[in-house]
C-alpha cells in the first residue's frame, strides 16, 4: 500500500507549543517530547459558550486545531485518537462499580466520535465525518482513511489527531511515552497547493528492518508531526529521511516528507 498527498496548512497544541514558529523550533531541535500534560487548556473562544461547557480538556486540545486549520469551504473530516476521552469511561466504570446511576450526558460524551459531534455541531458541518481509532498505527490509519476519501473524489479532507495520557488505573497499559497533544491537517491529492505546500508520502509493508529515528520510542502521532515539520523547516532541497515506524505487528510504515 502506497499514497501520496500535499498537507494545505497545519496547526498543533501541546505544552508550551501553540504558535507554528514554535513548532518549528521544535522541530529542528534535539528531539524532545513536550511535556506529558498541558499546562494551559485553550479558551476554545470560537465555540459558543453553551456547547463549549460540554467539551473535557482533551476535546478542547483537538477543536482548537480543528479551530485553526478549517478550511473555508465544506469537506469531509476525519477525526483519530488511539483512546480518545478515557477519562470519562474510567469515571463511568467507577459509578458502576459504586453502584451509582450512570449520566446519560457522560455517556453521550464518553464515546469515540463525541468529539467530532460536538465540533461538527458547533460548525454546522454537514459533510461526511470518520473517527478512527487504530492502536498504535491510529495516525497511520487516519491518514489512510484521508486518502481513501481523497481517492473517492473529497476535494480536501480535514485530518484532526489527538491523545492524553492514560487516566488512574488505566495508566499501566501505557505502551508509548505518555503525551498531551493534537494536531490537524488539511490535506488534499497531489499537485494541489501551490509550490510552498508540504507533500507527505507514505507506504505500508511487511516489517522489513529497524526503525531509524531518534523518535522511535515516541508516539506515532508526535513522530510524524515531528518528521513533517522538520520538512516544512528545512530549505526546499533538503528533505528529511525518511521515518521508519513498526506501529502494527508485521508491518513497516514509511513516511517521506517533502516540499511538493
Amino acid at each position: 500500500m502506497r499514497f501520496e498527498f500535499v498537507i494545505l496548512e497545519w496547526s498543533a497544541y501541546a505544552d508550551g507549543l501553540t504558535h507554528r514558529d514554535d513548532w518549528l523550533r521544535w522541530a529542528k531541535g534535539f528531539p524532545q517530547l513536550p511535556r506529558s500534560t498541558v499546562e494551559t487548556v485553550p479558551a476554545l473562544a470560537e465555540m459558543p459558550a453553551m456547547m463549549r461547557r460540554r467539551v473535557d480538556r482533551l476535546g478542547r486540545l483537538a477543536c482548537q486545531v480543528a479551530y485553526w486549520c478549517q478550511s473555508p469551504a465544506a469537506a469531509p473530516m476525519v477525526f483519530a485518537s488511539r483512546y480518545g476521552d478515557a477519562t470519562r469511561s474510567l469515571a463511568l466504570l467507577g459509578d458502576l462499580v459504586r453502584n451509582e446511576p450512570l449520566s446519560p450526558a457522560g455517556f453521550g460524551l464518553s464515546v469515540h466520535n463525541a468529539v467530532s459531534a460536538l465540533y461538527s455541531i458547533a460548525q454546522g458541518h454537514t459533510d461526511n465525518t470518520v473517527v478512527v481509532a487504530g492502536g498504535r498505527a491510529s495516525a497511520a490509519a487516519a491518514l489512510t482513511e484521508a486518502a481513501a476519501l481523497l481517492a473517492d473524489g473529497a476535494p480536501e479532507v480535514l485530518v484532526v489527531f489527538y491523545e492524553a495520557p492514560l487516566p488512574g488505573h488505566y495508566a499501566e497499559f501505557e505502551d508509548d511515552a505518555a503525551c498531551e497533544y493534537a494536531w490537524a491537517w488539511r490535506v488534499a491529492r497531489p499537485g494541489q497547493g501551490g509550490p510552498t505546500a508540504l507533500a507527505l508520502e507514505l507506504s505500508m509493508d511487511e516489517t522489513g528492518g529497524a526503525a531509524n529515528s531518534d523518535t522511535a520510542a515516541w508516539p506515532a502521532g508526535l513522530a510524524v508531526l515531528r518528521h513533517m515539520l522538520q520538512a516544512a523547516a528545512l530549505p526546499q532541497a533538503d528533505a528529511p529521511a525518511a521515518l521508519v515506524r513498526h506501529d502494527r505487528a508485521g508491518a513497516q510504515w514509511t513516511w517521506s516528507a517533502h516540499h511538493a
